[in-house]
């Protein structure tokens, strides 16, 4: 089969980070990436307890492309194994099952929650937060009878969504209902990731909400806040006009635009702040939201976050910040802020159940109360893969929102 696969080398690291610089497409355009395509064979259950699903689309996610252009931290490499088949996003079609597996069908439509937590990895006395059903928190993502992988697309023994197959515990595979198309099938994994961040911080009823960043996940977060019937006010910080017909569209009240020039004294007007100056660097606000969704994970975006927060505020970071320098933390104690981190999806408090957060995926676009098809704009088969990365790396050019192979 055809696969994208991320192959860490040393000396191929060291020319992608060298020659990236100079053309961003040397990160997948080079035989010395550390991106290749090639031939593979189909990935095999680890045991009966898995199945295997021919991926139908493979999203390409943001932290991907983090990946391909080298920005994770190498802190991440520890939970990963290297070479692995890229790809998380995924809506499939179940091909093979495992002795064990009674709960599927052979030729189901499913979703795969890609956590590599106790179940999947073979324990049978799950750590204290698997326990809780707190699968993202899980300290056995590098141990286990499969290999390290935070997930499904960085493990070698899985493979990932940039392939035509993959392969996931019985425990990560999700069915879909037929009320579920395949292009809001293969939205289910990102969309947890925010139903996730607003479910474990929901703003109260007439809060204000800064979601900052215009990308997929930032209109997902609306989209969740929105689904879920809170009835708070939502400012969405923007860069690209798709982005904000999209942010306007699934239910935000208003919309910023990050110009240099203007998006702090507008921003500030919409969050009834005030706009203070120091002797030198960026103003300072008096005032701000109650809760901001950070989903982009960038210096400005965190500085961002933490200066348009109200006094006793609480910033969620939701964007997959790495190793950044020049955060301003003064705001942190000076107005008392929490800062939460968020990290995919899990086990939530939801209409007094506990329940998976894929599951409350699907069954809010089961009952029609978000459709996520039209973010996506671009469909590309994995031999086209460099048209693919180079779409979804620039946007704005391309004036794309979620891009998605078709293997």
């Amino acid at each position: 089969m055809k696969e994208l696969k991320f192959d860490y080398t040393l000396p191929r690291y060291a020319f992608s980070k060298v020659a990236g610089k100079f053309m961003l497409s040397q990160y997948w355009n080079s035989k010395f990436s550390c991106l290749r395509f090639g031939e593979g064979p189909e990935p095999k259950l680890p045991n009966e307890n898995w199945v295997k699903v021919k991926v139908k689309l493979g999203g390409i996610c943001g932290s991907d492309l983090n990946l391909i252009f080298l920005h994770d931290s190498p802190a991440i490499s520890s939970f990963a194994s290297f070479p692995f088949t890229i790809g998380h996003e995924i809506v499939g079609e179940i091909t093979e099952l495992g002795a064990q597996v009674k709960q599927l069908n052979m030729k189901e439509r499913v979703v795969i929650d890609p956590i590599l937590s106790c179940e999947p990895r073979g324990y049978s006395n799950p750590c204290p937060a698997c326990r809780k059903g707190n699968f993202s928190l899980c300290v056995h993502k590098a141990e286990g009878n499969i290999a390290p992988g935070l997930l499904i697309g960085s493990c070698r023994d899985t493979g990932g969504g940039w392939s035509s197959y993959v392969v996931a515990h019985r425990s990560q595979v999700f069915k879909l209902p037929d009320e579920v198309d395949d292009l809001n099938g293969v939205m289910v994994e990102p969309f947890s990731c925010a139903l996730h961040s607003v479910l474990q911080n929901p703003p109260n009823k007439k809060d204000t909400v800064l979601v900052i960043g215009g990308g997929v996940i930032g209109i997902c977060v609306i989209a969740a806040i929105r689904s879920l019937n809170i009835d708070c006010k939502i400012i969405a910080l923007v860069k690209h006009d798709i982005q904000a017909e999209f942010a306007s569209k699934y239910g935000a009240d208003e919309i910023i635009f990050l110009r240099k020039s203007l998006y702090t004294k507008n921003l500030a007007e919409s969050l009834s702040g005030k706009v203070l100056k120091p002797i030198f660097g960026p103003e300072v606000i008096q005032g701000g939201a109650d809760i901001v969704y950070e989903c982009v994970g960038r210096k400005q975006s965190i500085n961002d976050g933490l200066r348009f927060s109200r006094s006793g505020g609480k910033v969620v970071l939701v964007g997959l910040a790495g190793i950044i320098d020049g955060i301003d933390w003064s705001m942190v104690w000076l107005n008392e802020l929490e800062i939460k981190g968020s990290f995919a999806y899990s086990t939530e408090d939801y209409q007094g159940k506990r329940l998976r957060t894929f599951d409350i995926a699907i069954g809010l676009m089961r009952q029609g109360k978000v459709d996520l098809s039209s973010l996506i704009t671009h469909q590309f088969s994995l031999e086209d893969f460099k048209t693919a990365l180079h779409t979804a790396a620039n946007k704005k050019t391309r004036a794309a929102m979620k891009v998605v192979f078709e293997p």
